[in-house]
């Protein structure tokens, strides 16, 4: 570090209450200013292989300032990958095994921060708690739109889904929708923590906060406190902190709060959801409710009815707080597909389960033509580990949905290759389902087909070089996309190219927060222009002309549609 003075600093990992394993690994070097928490995905010894992996590569590439941080930041992270990609490959053991990681390099007053995936990195100042990276999670992003709140997306029992990490596929270091990288300043009356999900999870960033400051200037001594809060919520998963302190960061807190000169531990204030279903960090079993005071109940009762009646039946809370489109919460059961124990194929899963049962598919290739199920979650325990091909001579789509409700396609990669092209990815007909986190490449008429008075929800999902477009909205479907990447769809050689989202007839989907890049034909191509300022307003266009991103057809000025053949005057003032 450049600076005269270094921080204070202290990490701690603890493999939790519930496992006997820990596949979260810390780095804390505050000589060189490297600091960084990577969480290991993919059960048995894979995620543990995985977080070691790239501990060792951050440690190594980020110790020799050849550039700027961002840039070793971005290699190393890159390198990082590849290097468990490629070990995954070569032994069908380590097959889908990846991690997540937040890593932070202090140098001269400046934080350069690279994530991916829902580990954290907050900045602390006297008083204050402030989220710097962004959850890659379905449910951290909501949190962090303001559509749930902290509360309800630590009690969701999808929380620990994700759609971004490191290992899974390949991935070039500046590749769009792989590493954010951010600076911030670090002022000496400022604090940094880096965490697992097994902290904020369990433990809310007020609690975290007020933890740090009962042992300001002692970062080892708060680290062990931030860890026994975990614990104490449940401990349901690895927990892992690095806390770096700013040189006044304690003079400052006891400034502000002179009355937490002497140690003192607020109890966590909410109690998390159960542990992460290895690598698909899937949420099973149910949560702790919190006892509160009868003032407090009365005060804050809409959070805290939600949560302790969610002591006596997550389920019903599930569904609420997911909403429609969603498979609620459930006791059910967890039908495997592959490995030991599991059904050979996902058909098999599917018709064997009833409502509120989860498919929970390993990663592997699947040659199959999907049905969906009313209440059915169909789930790849590794994202994009899971990958949909079609059998051989079919035109199907990869997954269909005919009057579907509370069922949902999560994490699964589909597309086709040389032995059976990919016709359409996805069909939704009169259904309301959700889709979440899926990827899909290669498709000849459309990626995703919503027909009929679909309802169904598209999320978090990348949609690229499909030659026959993105999404196809037809009939009276009024589906909702939110927050995908939709990018080089529509280009077939010698025909005529077609856009990322395509509207036809009467349907009226939403369509917000979306990124649209490199498509054929533009973005989005509406029936009418009734609502273009709308969409292109709420979306993203990357690289594309304002009248290119949004386009519809020029109104028709009201004239002679309906004259007569022989030649007339053409009135004026008939319909369109």
């Amino acid at each position: 570090m450049a600076s005269a003075k270094r921080p204070l600093s202290a990490c701690l990992s603890d493999p939790g209450l519930a496992r006997e394993n820990n596949e979260d690994r810390v780095l804390c070097d505050p000589e060189r200013g490297i600091y960084a928490v990577i969480d290991g995905v993919g059960g048995e010894s894979g995620g543990e292989i995985a977080a070691q992996t790239a501990m060792e590569i951050l440690q190594a590439r980020l110790s020799r300032r050849t550039t700027d941080p961002s840039r070793l930041i971005r290699e190393a992270i890159a390198l990082a990958n590849k290097q468990i990609w490629e070990r995954a490959q070569a032994n069908p053991a380590l097959a889908g095994m990846a991690c997540v990681l937040t890593v932070a390099v202090v140098d001269d007053g400046q934080v350069t921060v690279g994530h991916v995936g829902d580990s954290r990195l907050y900045l602390l100042k006297p008083g204050q708690i402030k989220k710097i990276t962004k959850d890659h999670s379905p449910v951290g992003a909501r949190e962090d739109t303001g559509e749930i709140s902290e509360a309800e997306a630590m009690a969701h029992p999808r929380r620990n889904e994700i759609f971004r990490d490191v290992g899974s596929a390949p991935h070039e270091p500046d590749e769009e929708g792989f590493i954010d990288i951010t600076r911030i300043a670090f002022e000496p009356d400022a604090a940094l923590l880096i965490c697992s999900d097994g902290l904020s999870d369990l433990v809310t960033s007020q609690t975290i906060l007020g933890t740090v400051e009962a042992d300001a200037g002692n970062p080892k001594r708060a680290a062990k406190a931030l860890i026994d809060a975990a614990n104490q919520a449940g401990g349901k998963d690895n927990v892992s902190v690095v806390l770096v302190e700013g040189e006044r960061y304690a003079a400052a807190v006891r400034k502000a709060r002179p009355a937490l000169t002497a140690r003192e531990t607020p109890r966590p204030a909410v109690r998390g959801a159960a542990a992460k279903g290895g690598a698909g960090r899937r949420i099973f079993g149910a949560f702790w409710g919190i006892f509160v005071s009868r003032p407090a109940f009365l005060l804050y009762g809409a959070i805290l009815g939600a949560f302790a009646f969610a002591a006596f039946g997550q389920s019903l809370l599930g569904g609420i707080i997911q909403g429609p489109g969603h498979p609620a919460a459930s006791s059910g059961r967890v039908l495997r597909v592959g490995g030991e124990g599991g059904t050979a194929t996902i058909a098999e899963a599917l018709g064997q389960a009833s409502p509120g049962d989860t498919v929970e598919v390993m990663p592997g290739t699947y040659r199959e033509a999907l049905q969906l199920r009313s209440g059915v979650a169909l789930v790849s325990r590794v994202p994009r580990g899971a990958v949909l091909l079609p059998p051989p001579g079919s035109s199907a789509p990869a997954v269909s949905a005919q009057s579907v409700v509370d069922a949902g396609v999560e994490g699964f990669r589909i597309a086709g290759d040389a032995q059976a092209p990919l016709q359409v990815g996805i069909r939704l007909a009169d259904s309301d389902v959700g889709i979440d986190g899926v990827e899909i490449t290669g498709a000849q008429t459309a990626a995703i087909d919503m027909v009929e008075s679909d309802r169904s929800e598209v999320r978090y999902s990348f949609i690229h070089d499909n030659p026959g477009g993105g999404v196809l909205v037809e009939s009276n479907a009024a589906p909702r996309l939110i927050a995908n990447l939709i990018a080089g769809n529509g280009r077939t050689p010698g025909a005529a190219g077609r856009p990322g989202v395509e509207v036809r007839d009467g349907a009226r989907p939403d369509l917000v927060e979306n990124r649209f890049e490199g498509n054929a034909a533009g973005g989005v191509l509406l029936p009418n222009p009734e609502r273009a300022a709308e969409v292109y307003s709420w979306n993203t266009f990357t690289g594309t002309a304002r009248a290119d991103a949004v386009r519809a057809p020029a109104p028709q000025p009201q004239q002679q549609q309906q004259q007569p053949a022989p030649p007339a005057k053409p009135r004026r003032g008939g319909r369109p």
